[in-house]
């Protein structure tokens, strides 16, 4: 918390010492007011949507934070998460809620059959030795 009060906080007002310069990383100064106010829970919605506009205008309008959320248990999944890790990560009550987030490549399925056949083969290796 150190670093947030020395380094951070004064950056938002000449004042660091004003009761109202945020405390919390999720405040942030308003220029209209010249005061800090909490984020507002479409503030992670509209940054990425100007972010993606500049950067990335092929996806304006399709890329929102509930679609990175799917990409990224899709992603976990893909790289070997356990199905219920993913769960707890997004806070799920219902594993069929998380099934439904993830989205897997069209080779999973033949990825994860020769897996294991070569479990299958590898354990027929080991007993004959």
């Amino acid at each position: 918390m150190f670093w947030w009060l020395t380094d951070v906080r004064g950056q938002f007002g000449d004042d660091p010492t004003d009761p109202d310069a945020p405390l919390l990383p999720s405040e942030r100064y308003d220029r209209l007011t010249g005061r800090c106010t909490r984020v507002g829970d479409d503030a992670l919605r509209s940054g990425l949507a100007q972010a993606v506009k500049r950067w990335l205008p092929a996806w304006a309008g399709r890329l929102t934070p509930h679609g990175l959320r799917h990409h990224c248990a899709s992603a976990l999944y893909a790289r070997g998460m356990d199905l219920k890790a993913i769960q707890e990560l997004l806070g799920h009550e219902w594993l069929s809620t998380t099934t439904r987030y993830i989205h897997v490549h069209n080779d999973h399925v033949d990825r994860a059959w020769a897996a294991a056949n070569q479990r299958v083969a590898d354990r027929f290796a080991d007993q004959g030795r």
